[in-house]
């Protein structure tokens, strides 16, 4: 099968906003690093994400491509809150453990990615994620700012008058609930 064939079925259709976490990038990152995929077939993937994507651009799909970046003291961080506190513990499995000991293959993997994937009809945006709230924010903002105003006042539409007046309930009508005190 097609390596993007999985994510084909679920591209927009006209008027659609999709949102993927990671999306056909776990090819150069997860799978790359934890030994999933071959060298050969991550090189390959570079090679076919920018033709993909401008496959993808060429036919009116806008593609907003995000890193979310945080830095090895967060993530140090966050990983010993999920260890920790046990409403956070779900979120932590044995992938993560072991990605921690491949930081540095990670980061050579990342950069690797983002030099042959950033072009110009699909640039990388990269958010310090080190603030979740404020990372959230600026990808918001950043996301709105990029996606088109297509905004169009509605049609003017003639409402003639009644010629009586309105029709009103004759089978009678509760009262309405009085406000609450404040």
């Amino acid at each position: 099968q097609w390596y993007f064939q999985r994510y084909v079925a679920h591209l927009p259709h006209a008027g659609e906003i999709v949102l993927f976490d990671r999306s056909w990038y776990n090819r150069a990152g997860v799978e790359k690093v934890m030994g999933y995929a071959s060298d050969a077939q991550v090189d390959a993937f570079l090679d076919a994400v920018p033709v993909f994507e401008k496959l993808l651009t060429d036919d009116g799909i806008l593609l907003f491509k995000y890193w979310l970046a945080t830095d090895q003291e967060q993530q140090e961080e966050r990983l010993r809150e999920r260890l920790d506190d046990p409403l956070k513990r779900w979120k932590l499995s044995p992938i993560d453990l072991a990605a921690r000991e491949k930081y540095d293959a990670y980061t050579t993997a990342r950069e690797a990615m983002l030099a042959a994937t950033h072009t110009k009809h699909a640039p990388w945006r990269i958010v310090d994620f080190n603030d979740q709230r404020r990372g959230r924010l600026t990808l918001i903002r950043d996301l709105l700012e990029r996606v088109p105003d297509t905004h169009e006042e509605p049609p003017a539409i003639d409402f003639p008058d009644l010629g009586r007046e309105p029709a009103t309930e004759k089978y009678g009508v509760l009262k309405p609930i009085a406000d609450y005190p404040v």
